[in-house]
C-alpha cells in the first residue's frame, strides 16, 4: 500500500472533469474565485447506494508511532480526528514480519521476541482501541505487510519453507517497503499463521474490524515453488505454464487466494460477531491481473464488509476516472466504500488545493474518503498543520458516526471490550521491549455463515 503510484491507465476528456468539479462547487484555499469554465456534459452519477454513513477514515502507520507511543499525544490527536468529524481509523499491527502488540501467536512460532510497548509501558494498540471507542471511532487494526515480509526478518529466517518462488528460482521482488519475500499464500501452514493473527488481534482486542491491503495477495511471478507446482499439477494435471500471466494459472491462484480470505472472514465473525472485514486493494485491473487479489469477486461473495480502493495519482486528471469504474459504483451499492487518497509523503507533500479537488471528487462520486496517512494530513502539509485541520473541519463539517449500538450487518456493536493490560497514568513505566505475556486464545467456535447480500437494483 505504502507509496503507490503507479501510472494512469487513461485520460478522460479535460471538459468532463472541469464540468464535474464545477458541480460540486470547486473553491481553492486561497479563497479565491474559481475561474469560468467551458460549459459541458455532466457526467452520469451512478445510482445512488443505500443511505449509510460517509465513510472518513485515515491510516496510522509505523510512521505514526511517536504519536501513538506517547499517552497524551496519542489522546489528544484521537480528540482532533473525533473533533474534525473523522469516523475510522486503521492503525497498523502487522509490519515487517513484526507484530506491533503483544503477541502470543509470534511468541510461540518464535518469530518476535520482544513486543511493542509505549513510552509509558503502556499496550499501545489496546490503549487505542479503548480511546478511539471512548471518542466515537471504529478502530480496524490494519494488517499491513499481509503476506510480505522482509529477507532478513525472523519470519523469513525461520520459516524458509513457507517462502513461494519466481520461476527462475527467486525468493524476492522489490516493493514500495524495498526488497522483499512472500509468504506462500498455498500452504497451510501459513495460512494457519495470518489466522492466528488475525484472530489474536479481533479476539484479545475486541477490535472493531480487521483491514487487509494490497499486500495480502502474491505478484503473478511468483508459485513457482515445488509446493504450489505441486499443488497445480495434482488439481489441473498440468504444469504450471512458463508463462506467470497466463489466464488460467493467474486464476486459480488468484481463486485459492479468494478461498482462503472466505475461510478467514468467517472465523473473524465467529470470534467477534459483528467485526468488520475491511480491504484496501489497488485498482481492480491492477490487483487482479498483476497481484492475483480478486476483490471484486471478495465483495461479490460477502467476504468484504467494507472497500477503500487506493487511487494515489499525482493529478485530478488520472485519479477521477477510477472513481467511476463500473466495479467501484457495484461495491457502493453493497457495502461503504471509500477513496484511499494520498495526503502526502515525507519527501513529497501534498499542497491543500490538489487534495481539496481530489476530496470533492470523490464525494461527489457518492464515494468516502480515507487519508493515507496521519502524519502527512497535517504535520508533513506545505501549508501550516492549523490551516490543513480547518479545511478538514470544512470538508466534514456535520459528524457521520458509525457507531451503532446493537447494530447488524457492516455496523459494528461496539460494546465496551476490556483491553489488555493496565490503562491510565499509574501504568508502569517497561522497556519498549518487553517480555510476551498475554492469555491463551479461547478455542475458535464454528464458522457463522455471513448474511447473504442483497441483490443489486
Amino acid at each position: 500500500m505504502r507509496f503507490a503510484l503507479f501510472n494512469a491507465m487513461g485520460l478522460p476528456d479535460r471538459c468532463r472533469l472541469r464540468a464535474l468539479l464545477l458541480a460540486v462547487g470547486l473553491a481553492l484555499t486561497s479563497g479565491a474565485a474559481a475561474p469560468a469554465l467551458e460549459p459541458a456534459p455532466q457526467p452520469a452519477l451512478p445510482m445512488t447506494a443505500p443511505r449509510r454513513a460517509e465513510l472518513r477514515g485515515v491510516w496510522l502507520t509505523a510512521n505514526d508511532m511517536p504519536v501513538l507511543r506517547d499517552r497524551e499525544r496519542m489522546r489528544q490527536t484521537v480528540a482532533v480526528l473525533a473533533r474534525l468529524n473523522f469516523n475510522t481509523l486503521y492503525p497498523v499491527v502487522w509490519n515487517g514480519g513484526l507484530a506491533y502488540y503483544p503477541s502470543q501467536v509470534v511468541a510461540e512460532r518464535g518469530i518476535q521476541d520482544f513486543s511493542f510497548r509505549g513510552l509509558q509501558g503502556q499496550d499501545v494498540i489496546g490503549e487505542l482501541i479503548a480511546e478511539g471507542r471512548r471518542q466515537g471511532l471504529l478502530v480496524i487494526p490494519w494488517f499491513e505487510f499481509g503476506f510480505m515480509a522482509p529477507p532478513d526478518s525472523e519470519l523469513a529466517r525461520r520459516y524458509r519453507d513457507w517462502l513461494t518462488r519466481r520461476q527462475d528460482g527467486g525468493l524476492t521482488s522489490i516493493s514500495a517497503a524495498g526488497e522483499v519475500v512472500w509468504l506462500n499464500p498455498f500452504r497451510p501452514e501459513v495460512q494457519q499463521l495470518i489466522t492466528d493473527l488475525v484472530l489474536e488481534v479481533v479476539g484479545v482486542y475486541g477490535a472493531d474490524g480487521i483491514q487487509f491491503d494490497d499486500h495480502m495477495t502474491l505478484p503473478r511471478e511468483f508459485g513457482y515453488d515445488p509446493f504450489t507446482v505441486a499443488l497445480y499439477r495434482k488439481e489441473t494435471g498440468k504444469q504450471p505454464p512458463a508463462n506467470p500471466a497466463d489466464a488460467a494459472w493467474v486464476k486459480w491462484r488468484a481463486d485459492k487466494i479468494t478461498a482462503f480470505m472466505d475461510r478467514l472472514s468467517k472465523a473473524v465473525r465467529a470470534r467477534r460477531p459483528g467485526a468488520l472485514i475491511s480491504i484496501s486493494p489497488n485498482y481492480y485491473d491492477f490487483a487482479y491481473k498483476l497481484q492475483l487479489q480478486d476483490w471484486r469477486s471478495w465483495v461479490r461473495q460477502g467476504i468484504a464488509d467494507e472497500l477503500l480502493v487506493q487511487i494515489y495519482r499525482p493529478d485530478l486528471e488520472s485519479f477521477s476516472p477510477h472513481l467511476v469504474r463500473p466495479e467501484v459504483q457495484e461495491a457502493r451499492q453493497r457495502i461503504p466504500t471509500a477513496i484511499a487518497i494520498m495526503s502526502g509523503q515525507r519527501n513529497r507533500p501534498t499542497p491543500l488545493p490538489l487534495l481539496q479537488q481530489k476530496v470533492a471528487t470523490t464525494r461527489q462520486a457518492g464515494l468516502g474518503v480515507a487519508f493515507f496517512y496521519l502524519e502527512s494530513l497535517w504535520a508533513l502539509g506545505p501549508e501550516p498543520a492549523d490551516q490543513r485541520q480547518a479545511l478538514l473541519q470544512r470538508w466534514f463539517s456535520a459528524p457521520a458516526s458509525r457507531v451503532v449500538a446493537g447494530a447488524s450487518g457492516s455496523q459494528p456493536s461496539v460494546a465496551p471490550v476490556a483491553p489488555v493490560g493496565p490503562i491510565g497514568p499509574a501504568a508502569p513505566v517497561a522497556p519498549v521491549r518487553s517480555p510476551l505475556q498475554l492469555p491463551a486464545l479461547p478455542p475458535l467456535g464454528p464458522a457463522a455463515r455471513p448474511a447473504p447480500l442483497p441483490p443489486l437494483p
